[in-house]
């Protein structure tokens, strides 16, 4: 993309956010966020979403740059989650000629975020409808719970490009390596919803796509194959990866000494590949990624209160309700006088679709001793058959 051009006719102007620590007040983000808006130039000028309360100005400048004394037709509305719709209404004062395009779960979520008269400024879509700009035809795609229930996507006819809403965007700017940020993002931000994105990409299939414009991101538009797989794989919640993940949640550190030589055993018997995490400093999104990424987990954890140790508690819960499944599971607990963890983590992942849990449990009595190593081994074999 040259000059903030998408092409000829489409131009991009979005914004940075380096200043940003959290996302969504809850995802680390150390190099920032992009929000991605774009517009059409045509007989009709569309713009398509706004962007975060944070960038306005920024993104108005933008905007006022890109329209050169025009005026613009139609918002088009993909999603209305705050970081993308925060400034419908400082558009909509701005531009009172303004039509608003979205369908009939975003003017219901609309009328929520803003007091804005809409009456003969709406412009309600549903699946498959289209709007004529003049060289240019939008075509309105549904894409329900991806990954809120009024999100569509917008398919531009001649020039074939999709503005794909939050589907195939990711943490951070667009300089950083595409993938390990965009799995990120799709398993902590859509991730519960695979069966959904499964339905958007048979759509999807049946459209001739040169160019993806998600809305936080770069602009895909090379080898969209490969994106489009990662998408199949990650939603269909099929491993990436031989491998497997050890996280563990330690107190006073004799279960990370226990996790520890778990590795060294695991390597020892030819793992392909091992990555030890511990919950209590890792970053709890990264850890959940790589979850899905490999095909084996094994998780320690120590007793505490009679329940699983606070960090481990915490991941598990994580794991549930980001829809985890599809994975060979191992348990190692540890306790001193009441060793219950172990219980409650079988229990927590037996309720999850698809997991096997190995039939090896090992139980540490305080601290690693010789005699624990055995069942350690025979665990570590469990997992890698």
């Amino acid at each position: 993309m040259k000059n903030n051009k998408v092409t000829d006719s489409i131009i991009y102007i979005g914004v940075n956010d380096k200043d940003i620590d959290l996302f969504e007040n809850q995802y680390v983000v150390p190099t920032g966020i992009t929000y991605n808006s774009y517009v059409i130039l045509d007989d009709k000028i569309a713009v398509m979403d706004t962007v975060d309360m944070r960038k306005t100005d920024e993104w108005l400048t933008n905007l006022e740059r890109a329209l050169n004394g025009k005026k613009p037709d139609y918002l088009i509305v993909s999603h209305m989650e705050s970081d993308h719709s925060d400034n419908i209404e400082n558009l909509a004062n701005k531009y009172p000629e303004m039509k608003i395009v979205g369908n009939m779960q975003t003017f219901k979520m609309l009328s929520q975020f803003f007091s804005l008269d809409l009456k003969c400024r709406s412009v309600t879509v549903k699946e498959g409808d289209t709007l004529n700009l003049g060289k240019h035809t939008l075509q309105f795609i549904m894409a329900p719970m991806v990954h809120w229930p009024e999100v569509m996507v917008t398919y531009e006819q001649s020039e074939k490009i999709l503005f794909s809403a939050d589907g195939f965007g990711k943490f951070g700017t667009v300089q950083e390596d595409w993938e390990d940020e965009a799995r990120r993002y799709y398993f902590n931000i859509v991730g519960k919803y695979g069966t959904n994105v499964q339905a958007l990409l048979a759509k999807a299939s049946k459209l001739n796509i040169e160019k993806i414009c998600p809305l936080h991101g770069p602009i895909l538009e090379e080898n969209l194959e490969y994106y489009i797989n990662k998408y199949d794989t990650w939603s269909s919640y099929r491993p990436e990866e031989d491998g497997v993940l050890v996280a563990y949640a330690s107190i006073h550190g004799n279960t990370e000494k226990v996790a520890k030589k778990f590795v060294e055993i695991l390597n020892n018997k030819g793992a392909k590949k091992v990555e030890l995490v511990d919950l209590a400093r890792a970053d709890i999104s990264k850890t959940l990624a790589d979850a899905f990424k490999f095909d084996k987990m094994v998780v320690a954890s120590s007793t505490y209160n009679m329940e699983i140790f606070t960090w481990m508690d915490h991941f598990v819960r994580h794991l549930a309700s980001k829809n985890y499944q599809k994975r060979k599971v191992g348990i190692i607990e540890n306790g001193t006088w009441a060793p219950n963890s172990g219980k409650l983590m079988k229990e927590a992942f037996s309720k999850m679709k698809d997991i096997t849990i190995c039939d090896t449990m090992v139980t540490i009595k305080s601290a690693l001793k010789e005699i624990d190593i055995p069942s350690l081994e025979k665990l570590a074999e469990e997992i890698l058959k």
